[in-house]
């Protein structure tokens, strides 16, 4: 693997291809537009003077996640290309919620949405720059929507749309054509986002705005508003929905999100689902979520067809992202991490939060003081009973922290940062062993 000082450059340095004349041509290279406007004035508009775009966030969690990754990605290569972003967290839009396939969404308090939109804002601002002639703003909508009236709000916005039009968006349809049916909260939610691009439209003369693709109703809603009321024509690019080469959803296993906090998806996690990419897809994700040139994931494709088992794309590609979203010096943690786990580094010199949250992505078990490495070993599931256990150690195939376990009575010693240990059967099989409590609490096990 390339060192961590060569290979991290592109991620905290972020810059576009400078073989690219035009940015729109990178975004389409990329896989980046999946639908848009009117491509050749899109093309004309991206490539001439800076204008002013934005891209909104919805606070219906505490964070971000994978699918909004594509967005900053897109607002940080526009403002690389000397366009100027606004980050619009949804204070108000966030109170309804707009219309999911399957069901209505629960409504979050207040409160909850207002503690939402400080940690959203937060980390939006990470991804861009607040500094130079194109300097990024961040807006919240409940500025200008919570002194509305609902007189004024049906009589200023609400008087330029029709129902028909409405109903004809995909989202509404969707829901207008299963049992759940849609409120008409959700049904005007479309209404609010059409307002929000007015507003900046007005007030900073934004005329493009970002999304995915499946949010494509709810972009030309302002599109056409904008049309409606001031006589001119703006813009949208819809991205694709990212999924895997096999069609399963993208950054979802198990029903949990990749998310942007490091306190919900430690970045160790976040490494090790990058680094799981398959051959199939990780070429297409070089293209969407680094900073890569065209002539290095050229020669990382050619490495995948010729030498897949060293897996140099997935490496490069973990590196990048964790580096672009949680900074380099975890990015430099948890590759150190992963190589100490698997007998390339030193465990000792691991810090204690990493190795934690590298221990919890493994099977791991919380064990007292005493406890021997065969009652560990079933603890952790390593192996399914106290027997083969004491056989897997008389075959010399235990360790702990790397040294090879020799006596079935041996006790588990924490030796590592926060009380911890590796327990490792075989080769490749590992386990974390965290050491906690009083002596003897272990509850007693049957051989």
């Amino acid at each position: 693997m390339e060192s961590v000082s060569e290979t991290v450059v592109s991620a905290l340095a972020p810059a576009n291809d400078p073989t690219f004349d035009n940015v729109w041509d990178e975004l389409v290279w990329r896989g980046l537009v999946h639908v848009s406007t009117d491509q050749e004035a899109l093309r004309a508009l991206l490539g001439g003077d800076p204008i002013t775009y934005y891209c909104g966030f919805d606070p219906t969690a505490p964070s971000l996640h994978l699918g909004n990754l594509v967005q900053l990605l897109v607002m940080r290569r526009l403002q690389l290309a000397g366009h100027r972003p606004l980050g619009l967290v949804g204070g108000s839009t966030g109170l309804i919620g707009d219309p999911r396939p399957s069901s209505e969404r629960t409504l979050n308090t207040r409160e909850t949405v207002e503690e939402w939109v400080s940690s959203l804002r937060a980390q939006v601002e990470r991804f861009l720059s607040f500094e130079g002639d194109n300097a990024a703003r961040i807006v919240n909508n409940l500025d200008w929507t919570a002194p509305l009236s609902a007189i004024d709000f049906l009589r200023e916005v609400g008087k330029h749309y029709r129902v028909g039009t409405m109903l004809k968006k995909d989202a509404v349809a969707a829901r207008l054509n299963s049992e759940a049916g849609i409120s008409y909260t959700e049904f005007s939610y479309q209404i609010l986002q059409g307002m929000d691009f007015l507003e900046l439209h007005r007030a900073y003369g934004c005329v493009l705005q970002t999304g995915g693709s499946d949010q494509w109703g709810n972009l030309t809603s302002g599109t056409d508003l904008i049309h409606r009321v001031e006589g001119v024509s703006v813009h949208a690019i819809g991205t694709p929905l990212i999924t895997n080469s096999d069609g399963t959803k993208f950054g979802k296993s198990e029903g949990n999100a990749v998310w942007l906090d490091a306190r919900m998806c430690s970045p160790y996690r976040m490494y090790q689902f990058w680094l799981n990419t398959d051959d199939a897809d990780v070429i297409s994700r070089l293209k969407i979520f680094t900073f890569l040139t065209r002539e290095e994931i050229v020669a990382y494709e050619r490495a995948v067809a010729d030498e897949p088992f060293r897996r140099a794309a997935q490496k490069r590609l973990a590196l990048e992202v964790t580096a672009f979203v949680h900074g380099d010096d975890a990015a430099r943690s948890v590759i150190a991490a992963s190589e100490a786990l698997f007998g390339r580094g030193d465990l000792t010199a691991l810090d204690a939060d990493v190795l934690r949250s590298a221990l919890e992505e493994l099977p791991h078990a919380t064990v007292s003081p005493g406890t021997t490495v065969v009652q560990a070993l079933v603890q952790t599931g390593l192996v399914s009973s106290m027997g083969e256990a004491r056989r897997a150690i008389a075959q010399g195939g235990v360790s702990v922290d790397g040294e090879k376990v020799t006596s079935e009575d041996a006790v588990v010693v924490a030796s590592l940062a926060g009380d911890a240990a590796v327990l490792r059967r075989g080769k490749k099989t590992l386990a974390g062993v965290f050491v906690r409590g009083i002596p003897g609490d272990t509850p007693g096990m049957d051989a």
